[in-house]
């Protein structure tokens, strides 16, 4: 007997939808019975990078493999209250008059024609993907930071723990410090606009040449290459100790507005101000990368990990308990949550894969399912419930041959993925570098083994090749490692999971080559191209990796190519980056990943258990003007 969507052994469940929209990096998820089902990025399916529109594509999607009908849904959960952010719009405008009149001007038509009236567009929007009844629906409003506070803690492991909250800004709040205990959040310390270590990372982001909310990572990669010894370094952290920034014991900042823009203008910082101050111009983003840059990447790295460890104390003195969640896009900086982790401040911590803004979505779902419909939490699973975050669409085998016919692109079908996986791993260990698209697409910013590019990291040229032949971007740009969970500490300093390549530990010691004496006065690019490991080209300058742990229960296709690859090579680690070139969104269908395979120099492509080998494709004709259109981050 068919069972209607929506019941389970005929009781009615309790059915949430979640969206973040409008700022960057639009999401939904869906929710059945507190139990997260779908969630997509808007950016997978418009092919937009970091697409803030109303997420239509991805909300058909939740809505679809939910079996729901928006009828069918109990609540839709927007991640923040755009009054209160309005709010906070009309009182930083107010107290900075008359600076930011063209800021206001400029934004101020938007708020009132589609922000003020929220509840308005997100009904016509859904009504534009079916129809359904307007009186029934309702709409619930969590805040941005309880949203990224539930994001993290109600998928975690704990029954109890301490949230930990960082990014830009919300409504107000830019931090905060929560309590997580059963199915209740309770808010005990908030950091509030204009003062931010998200927007203070933002800021350097744009002072040094790299896109903000895009480009922060790049600053994280960058700021090895700084030398620590420098005399530079403690200069700039000295400015922006003194001059910048006013740090208290507790972690929270002071900034001095007086050298920033973002509160009601249209840049991030005053750049003749900055440039004064640490003595040389603001970097533009196709300028070489000269010793400054590096070190002042550095400085503002060690500084945002103190502040992070300093939060860190706070909430562990707050909450007396010895476990963190983690969430916002300052939750993104795995050097600083490696740090973090070496503290020992915290006996276990669990960081949201999505914590930026995307993660908004899920989190919204999950505050109204405790919060406001006050339903118990389950009993937590191990490791947590973003079951791998493997909560995108997934493909199946017609839809690679709908391509294959489409494009006149002869594959391989094998019969066996065990003989698949083997024939791909003695590619990779010959060289070859493969793009491998399996399963259900990984919801966040990190591919993890179901949308990347794979390669090889004994080969010392995998890394160039990566960065500049494949990838199309700037050739200081780190790789992960992919590597087997139970054997992690054979290639790390590291025994615990990373299953979401959010934490940074060094290399094993006996892994390590020597370094000349000179080396930390060498240019970037001689330093980029020294071997540093038997693993050359997961190995970040200063010998640190941002490693993903491989689990054979949530992606066991994936760890079988890996053990495929270990039998073969006698290392249980692959070089695994997001399948995509600059500037453009993680591939989701067989399509996009064809596309991407053709306008690079990627050897072999596998989707499914299909096998493309580049030599034997047609000639690729289409102009490949997304050079152009797909600009540096």
């Amino acid at each position: 007997m068919m069972r209607t969507p929506g019941l389970k052994h005929g009781i009615k469940t309790l059915n949430i939808l979640g969206i973040s929209a409008y700022y960057h990096d639009a999401a939904a998820a869906i929710l059945l019975d507190g139990r997260l089902v779908a969630a997509a990025q808007e950016e997978r399916f418009t092919r937009k990078k970091h697409d803030a529109s109303f997420p239509a594509n991805a909300v058909r999607f939740c809505l679809h493999e939910a079996g729901l009908t928006i009828d069918q849904l109990d609540a839709v959960a927007f991640y923040d209250k755009p009054l209160l952010k309005f709010e906070r719009l009309l009182e930083t405008y107010y107290a900075f008059a008359p600076r930011g009149l063209r800021s206001f001007l400029a934004g101020m038509p938007v708020w009132l024609r589609e922000k003020m009236f929220l509840k308005r567009a997100l009904r016509e929007e859904l009504e534009k993907i079916m129809p359904y009844d307007r009186r029934r629906l309702r709409l619930l409003f969590p805040e941005h930071h309880l949203s990224h506070a539930a994001s993290a803690f109600y998928p975690s492991a704990f029954a109890e723990a301490a949230i930990l909250t960082i990014d830009g800004v919300g409504e107000w709040a830019t931090a905060s410090i929560c309590h997580g205990k059963g199915k209740d959040i309770t808010i005990l310390k908030e950091l509030r606009f204009p003062h931010s270590l998200g927007l203070l990372y933002s800021a350097f982001t744009y002072f040094l040449g790299f896109r903000v909310n895009s480009g922060e990572y790049k600053l994280m990669g960058l700021a090895p290459y700084g030398n620590p010894r420098a005399p530079d370094i403690e200069r700039y952290l000295q400015v922006i100790r003194t001059e910048l920034t006013d740090l208290r014991p507790d972690g929270s900042l002071w900034l001095n507005q007086r050298y920033f823009d973002y509160a009601t203008g249209l840049r991030m910082v005053r750049d003749a101000d900055w440039e004064r101050l640490f003595g040389f111009p603001k970097r533009r983003p196709e300028d070489p990368l000269e010793a400054w840059h590096c070190n002042l990447g550095l400085a503002i790295q060690r500084f945002t990990e103190e502040v992070v460890l300093r939060m860190a104390q706070e909430a562990s003195r707050l909450t007396g308990v010895r476990q963190l969640c983690l969430a916002g896009g300052v939750a993104l900086n795995c050097v600083a949550n490696g740090k973090l982790q070496q503290a020992g401040i915290f006996d276990d911590i669990f960081i949201q894969p999505a914590a930026g803004d995307a993660g908004g979505a899920p989190g919204a779902a999950l505050a109204a399912h405790h919060i406001f419909f006050q339903k118990k939490r389950p009993t937590p699973v191990q490791p947590d419930s973003m079951w791998g975050s493997y909560l995108g669409p997934e493909y199946g085998d017609l839809d690679v041959q709908r391509v294959a016919r489409k494009y006149q692109a002869p594959c391989h079908l094998f019969e066996n993925y065990d003989e698949l996986a083997r024939e791909t791993a003695a590619l990779l260990a010959s060289g070859h570098v493969v793009g491998w698209v399996q399963g259900r697409m990984e919801f966040g910013p990190r591919a993890l083994g179901n949308r990347s590019i794979l390669g090889d990291p004994r080969n010392a040229e995998m890394q160039k090749k990566l960065n500049l032949k494949i990838k199309y971007r700037e050739s200081f740009r780190p790789f992960a490692p992919s590597v087997q969970a139970e054997r992690v500490a054979e290639y790390f300093d590291y025994q615990g999971i990373s299953p979401y390549m959010l934490l940074v530990h060094p290399v094993r010691a006996e892994r390590r080559l020597p370094l000349p004496p000179d080396y930390d006065k060498l240019p970037v690019r001689d330093k980029l191209y020294h071997l540093r490991s038997d693993l050359p080209s997961i190995t970040h300058i200063d010998f640190s990796a941002r490693i993903q742990t491989v689990h054979r229960e949530t992606n066991p296709r994936y760890w079988t190519l890996i053990e495929h690859f270990r039998q073969q090579t006698g290392i249980a680690v692959l070089v695994n980056t997001s399948f995509n070139v600059r500037g453009e969104p993680i591939v989701c269908s067989p399509e996009d990943a064809y596309r991407c395979f053709m306008r690079t120099e990627m050897d072999y492509l596998v989707v499914g258990n299909f096998l493309f080998d580049k030599k034997h494709q047609p000639e690729w004709k289409e102009k490949d003007g997304w050079k152009e259109e797909f600009v540096l981050d």
